[in-house]
């Protein structure tokens, strides 16, 4: 067999590319798989940290902020450990985002606060210096829609079986009503950090603004 290989090098040029794919394949997919996997430590979000989620690719934060840190010194200096794989396994859609204008949100919840948070999403140039963010005061009027994220966090579970109700993981509950009711109470103790009397108020009275979502999922960037 081999004579008749060497013989005919099409079909030699042939073998020998399929031996080389297939160990490439043995020695990487492993690797692959493994990096996948979740990092330890890493949950799926909850209800309102899925709102907050939906609202940040409402409002296109994406465009202009990334989440994913390169492993390059000047971006680990000022944005923290690089990025791995299996931070994103719960991720359904990624945000890893194409384009920085912005700085990197992947680790904010590590060095930003709500109250930070809800000062710059008010007025951007008065927290940073030479800002071009726009303000968003509708975020501080608009409801979360709590009832897509609760949908969502059950399609995720039950179709790319996401680990909710495991150990310390958040919970989804089997109604829409229970759900809201923890969205409600995660979300009193974000408005608990804010200043404005307003979303405390809202807060208080059972409404769960957007922005409060968006803090949420913020917050729990790290």
């Amino acid at each position: 067999m081999f004579h008749w290989l060497e013989k005919n090098p099409f079909f030699f040029a042939v073998a020998v590319f399929l031996t080389i794919a297939f160990a490439g394949l043995v020695e990487i997919l492993p690797g692959f798989a493994q990096s996948a996997r979740p990092v330890v430590g890493v949950k799926p979000q909850t209800i309102l940290q899925l709102a907050g989620k939906n609202i940040y690719l409402q409002e296109n934060c994406n465009a202009c902020h990334s989440q994913l840190i390169r492993p390059f010194k000047s971006e680990t200096d000022r944005y923290g450990h690089y990025s791995l794989s299996g931070e994103f396994a719960y991720d359904r859609p990624f945000v890893w985002g194409s384009k920085r204008t912005g700085p990197d949100l992947m680790r904010v919840g590590n060095y930003r606060t709500s109250d930070w948070h809800e000062a710059h999403l008010k007025d951007p140039q008065g927290t940073v210096d030479g800002s071009i963010m726009p303000p968003y005061p509708w975020l501080f009027r608009k409801s979360a829609d709590i009832d897509t994220a609760y949908a969502e966090a059950l399609t995720v579970m039950k179709v790319f079986n996401t680990p909710y109700n495991v150990g310390d993981n958040p919970k989804v509950p089997a109604s829409l009503s229970e759900a809201k009711a923890i969205a409600l109470e995660e979300a009193k103790m974000v408005a608990g950090d804010m200043k404005d009397p307003q979303i405390k108020s809202m807060v208080d009275s059972g409404n769960i603004p957007e922005v409060v979502a968006l803090i949420a999922y913020l917050n729990s960037r790290k």
